[in-house]
């Protein structure tokens, strides 16, 4: 099988749809990313994100129950398929991988 590599965003943006759960739709996920990462976050670009995502196979997608609040709008919900689990479990086995690497006292010193 031939790996798919994902950039930063669309990691952050799997590894938020995992943490909402059955909740996880554009606007949440949105306001999720922005909380977590203290980072300005475009609903569009989160779109764009999740439709890759999708295409790759590692996010499935169904439309939820139409609400009073979105003015009887339907949500688009979003859950980790098995795929996208996978590559999240290898994406974190590299970073541990290389974080176990790093030799004592290699990295500069920071102060806080």
């Amino acid at each position: 099988m031939r790996r798919t590599y994902l950039g930063e965003f669309e990691e952050v943006v799997l590894l938020t749809v995992a943490v909402l759960g059955n909740g996880a739709y554009g606007v949440a996920i949105t306001d999720e990313l922005e909380q977590q990462t203290g980072r300005s976050v475009s609903i569009s670009a989160v779109h764009a994100a999740l439709h890759r995502l999708e295409e790759k196979g590692m996010l499935s997608s169904r439309m939820g129950d139409a609400t009073a609040e979105r003015g009887g709008r339907r949500k688009r919900l979003f859950t980790v398929t098995v795929l996208g689990s996978r590559t999240l479990h290898d994406i974190r086995a590299v970073r541990e991988q290389l974080w176990n690497s790093i030799l004592p006292n290699t990295l500069p010193a920071i102060s806080i």
